[in-house]
This record gives C-alpha cells, sequence and structure tokens, in this order.
C-alpha cells in the first residue's frame, strides 16, 4: 500500500501498487550488443522497448560509454 495526501484536501489517501512503472531489467550484454549492431542509440533503444535515457543509465552504472561500445573499447 502507498499512502499520499491529497494536495486538496490534505487527507491521507491509500492505494494498492507501487506507485509507478515497473522498472525494466535488461542486462547490459544485450544493450552493448544491440549498439553495436544497430550503431545508433535511438534504434537500439527502439529494439529493446526502453527509452534513450534507460540506455544511458545502464551503461552508466557498468561504468562504460556509448562511444566505446560503438567503437568496440573498453577502459582500461
Amino acid at each position: 500500500m502507498v499512502e499520499v495526501i491529497c494536495p486538496k484536501c490534505g487527507e491521507k489517501i491509500k492505494f494498492k501498487g507501487t506507485g509507478g512503472r515497473k522498472p525494466k531489467d535488461i542486462p547490459v550484454i544485450f544493450v552493448c550488443d544491440k549498439l553495436q549492431a544497430t550503431r545508433s542509440v535511438k534504434q537500439a533503444a527502439e529494439e529493446l522497448g526502453c527509452s534513450r535515457g534507460y540506455i544511458y543509465k545502464v551503461l552508466k552504472a557498468a561504468g562504460l560509454v556509448v562511444r566505446e561500445i560503438m567503437i568496440g573499447q573498453t577502459k582500461s
């Protein structure tokens, strides 16, 4: 249950659910493979069914950069 306060009346309202969209869980290796295959963040996001921002987020969490993935290099 999630509780929120109504902005109009100030009462607490309870409702079921997590209060948001279920997060995607696409492994970083799939993101990397798709980027190398498509050579485009926009096209990779469309084919994976996620946003461009999600791709950047996954790569950042793994310590990677789009440019390095597309040219096949990694940080040393």
